[in-house]
């Protein structure tokens, strides 16, 4: 089970390849949520989200013989991307198999770090994946279900405390769960009476509801939602972590993801992708629960073609 120590060490590992992103606040938003937030903008980071995080400290991680073999994953975009990076920051190849759903500009970006890209049917990713690796040798990073990538996620939470140490409550996006666990870590750690909280579209509720059953969900099966980086089901590994360390799943509708997508853009003049968004609906979900609270929320990612703009 990951740990702080692991991410401190995460921390040390990545910090020349990645940004120190900005923590941004809103009078507007505090007026309206009647709390002080914090905004931890990982839309600013490497490749556009908090993946370069974690990819990066798995990949440098690495033996040297192993990495030569190169490094394979499936990913919708964002973690391809920042696999890809990491990949050419050690310089060794890197696969990315990739649903042929994928949004166009998550799929230039993989492209721009020099990855091979494979497509296929969302559902077939896995056995693709798998035969790919066979015919390589190269070493699978997985999204989420990877212990340095679930480190190396948790780092953007640790430098959110170092700059605003006393925050009440926490949110992140919930898709795998590797920001939400990392994060998670992190929090019952050096703030253990604080909030930790998930964020998640109803759309593709699976982690909600595998936290409030107790019991890991299947991830939702033909689901339509905007968040396209959310549509994966819940990992193993990272929902023993959510578990342990007793992280709420708030979910949010489609409507209230793209009103918060658009406040950001529209008044911090900042990019937010749908799926980043949901941290924004879920407090506004929740709002009469954190009047007078320090909150701070993981803007995870700004990748995005636009499309659901109306």
């Amino acid at each position: 089970m990951t740990t702080l120590a692991d991410i401190q060490a995460a921390a040390l590992r990545i910090r020349d390849f990645v940004h120190r992103t900005p923590v941004l606040t809103s009078a507007t938003l505090d007026h309206e949520l009647g709390a002080s937030l914090f905004a931890k903008c990982e839309n600013l980071q490497k490749c556009g989200a908090f993946k370069a995080r974690g990819a990066c400290n798995a990949v440098f991680a690495l033996d040297a013989a192993t990495a030569q073999r190169g490094v394979i994953t499936h990913s919708s975009g964002n973690h391809g991307a920042a696999l890809a990076y990491a990949a050419r920051a050690r310089g060794v190849p890197c696969t990315v198999v990739m649903p042929d759903t994928a949004p166009e500009v998550k799929i230039a970006a993989v492209k721009s770090y020099g990855a091979s890209v494979h497509f296929c049917k969302a559902s077939e990713r896995d056995a693709v994946c798998a035969r790919l690796q066979q015919e390589t040798g190269a070493e699978m990073v997985h999204p989420f279900e990877n212990a340095h990538v679930i480190a190396g996620q948790g780092t953007a939470a640790l430098e959110l405390l170092e700059a605003v140490p006393d925050l009440d409550a926490l949110i992140t996006p919930v898709g795998g769960g590797g920001l939400c666990a990392g994060t998670a870590v992190v929090m019952r750690s050096l703030r253990p009476q604080a909030m930790m909280l998930g964020a998640e579209p109803e759309a593709v509720d699976d982690a909600a509801r595998s936290m409030a059953t107790g019991v890991r969900q299947p991830r939702v099966d033909g689901a339509k939602s905007w968040a396209d980086g959310l549509m994966t089901g819940l990992g193993e590994p990272n929902f023993r972590l959510l578990k342990q360390h007793a992280v709420r799943v708030v979910t949010c509708s489609e409507s209230a993801m793209l009103d918060a997508a658009k406040f950001f853009l529209q008044r911090m003049k900042i990019v937010v992708e749908p799926s980043a968004a949901t941290v924004l609906a879920c407090l506004r979900a929740i709002a009469p629960e954190l009047r007078g609270k320090r909150v701070g929320m993981i803007l995870s990612g700004g990748n995005t073609d636009f499309r659901w703009m109306q």
